[in-house]
């Protein structure tokens, strides 16, 4: 992988060397074109840049958000060869931190270094730092916000540090649940087999499969990403325990994708503001990533909007407003549970690309399940009835699981496998009393 690094920071260094020796000795700048071409062994940073098709500006910008984190001494060491005795360097930018000892490059760096002290060029430069420069606009990188009053290009140039993982590594790791990132990573050894569903909701399932498999064909190679929205929302509603959650986990499983639970509960936030920022920082992290994102028991904060009654029913809508819009944007698949349809806000039901029903088993189901979840270990006596007990008790999935679980450990327990009906029914009891019921 140095091979590509060297390249690169050989190109910017002479570049800056380039700059300087205008700066200080007015000897005309030349900014040689990068030769992509000379790098014998493709890696990460190689894939990079020739996947985004990086002009030499760009290679510049990036590398010089990219070298304080392999050398740190980078811009300070070049520097030293011009200012020997030390001093103060405004026109080239750049800042410190609290804890890394070089100079780490600003908006101001990479002005200097691609035009000098040359108004009009800098003019020109200036849209390699907004919204236009794909690096800028997939939030590969960004210009650090500054205080009210100090000129924007004095932002420390960032780049993701998921981008800096995977440049520099090869490799990515997922984000694990904390303040700044509140969602659940998923997976599961099931497989769609395990699962129990009436046919329709198949149908529905396979229309989500069909859609993560083929977007990217839709939106580009078809030309529909000017006339359809970005991404596709999905509303999955039943009672508990009928398979919404394990769904959405196989769904990313069979197509190749992650998939994250938002924990609401570290989202919502009783301060003004505070909510929008949380789920700010969840939709960043999550834009181009591909990620699908799954908000279970969506209702405390994709509920109806109320009237406005006081400061706090207006900040309240003003969350799910918000909401709305952030959903609308996201480029991936975005999945609401909820326990009833009618929970969840109007707005939100008239924008959904599907709504899925997830019915309690039907005795059948119900039967099914009971088969597949009970381990090979158990031998069923003549009398379990199994299919009676199918037809007479109303269970969900999530039911069924709790209590295999209750009677193979008592089995084990017993060193007993003959599971006879009173040992079903006491679990059935069991946890229906965990209920109420």
């Amino acid at each position: 992988m140095a091979s590509t690094f060297n390249q690169v920071f050989k190109y910017l260094e002479s570049t800056v060397r380039s700059r300087l020796e205008n700066f200080f000795h007015e000897k005309p700048f030349q900014k040689e074109p990068f030769d992509l071409s000379a790098i014998q062994n493709p890696d990460p940073i190689f894939s990079f840049i020739d996947h985004y098709n990086l002009s030499d500006e760009n290679i510049i910008l990036l590398s010089a958000a990219l070298v304080p984190h392999l050398l740190p001494g980078f811009f300070d060491r070049v520097i030293r060869e011009y200012l020997p005795q030390g001093g103060d360097f405004p026109e080239f930018g750049g800042t410190k931190s609290d804890q890394h000892r070089g100079l780490i490059p600003t908006g101001e760096t990479v002005l200097f270094i691609l035009a000098g002290m040359d108004i009009q060029a800098r003019l020109n430069y200036l849209p390699i730092l907004d919204q236009s420069n794909p690096l800028i606009k997939h939030r590969i990188l960004s210009l650090e916000s500054v205080k009210t009053g100090e000129p924007r290009m004095s932002g420390r140039l960032v780049m993701d540090p998921e981008y800096v993982e995977v440049l520099t590594t090869g490799k990515i790791s997922l984000p694990t649940l904390s303040i700044n990132f509140p969602a659940e990573h998923l997976q599961s050894g099931l497989t769609w087999e395990d699962l129990v569903l009436p046919d329709q909701v198949w149908h529905q399932i396979n229309e989500l499969q069909s859609w993560l498999r083929h977007k990217d064909t839709l939106f580009s190679d078809w030309d529909l990403g000017k006339k359809i929205k970005p991404g596709y929302r999905a509303l999955f509603y039943g009672p508990p325990g009928t398979g919404k959650t394990i769904t959405a986990t196989l769904l990313a499983k069979y197509t190749g994708k992650e998939v994250f639970r938002i924990d609401l509960s570290m989202v919502v936030s009783k301060y003004i503001g505070e909510t929008e920022k949380n789920l700010s920082m969840l939709f960043d992290k999550a834009e181009n990533k591909d990620w699908i994102l799954f908000f279970d028991e969506a209702d405390a904060i994709f509920g109806k909007r109320t009237g406005v009654r006081d400061a706090h029913d207006k900040y309240a809508n003003q969350e799910v407003s918000y909401l709305l819009q952030r959903i609308e944007s996201y480029n991936g698949l975005v999945i609401l549970a909820s326990n009833f349809k009618t929970n969840i806000d109007t707005a939100f039901i008239r924008r959904f690309n599907a709504i899925i029903y997830f019915p309690p088993p039907k005795a059948e189901d119900r039967l099914s399940l009971w088969e597949k979840s009970l381990p090979g270990q158990f031998k069923l006596g003549k009398e379990n009835g199994l299919r009676e007990i199918a037809e007479k008790y109303e269970l969900t999935g999530s039911h069924i699981i709790n209590i295999v679980q209750y009677l193979s450990l008592t089995a084990l327990e017993s060193n007993d496998f003959l599971l006879t009906k009173d040992q079903l029914v006491k679990g059935i009891k069991r946890e229906m009393e965990k209920e109420g019921k």
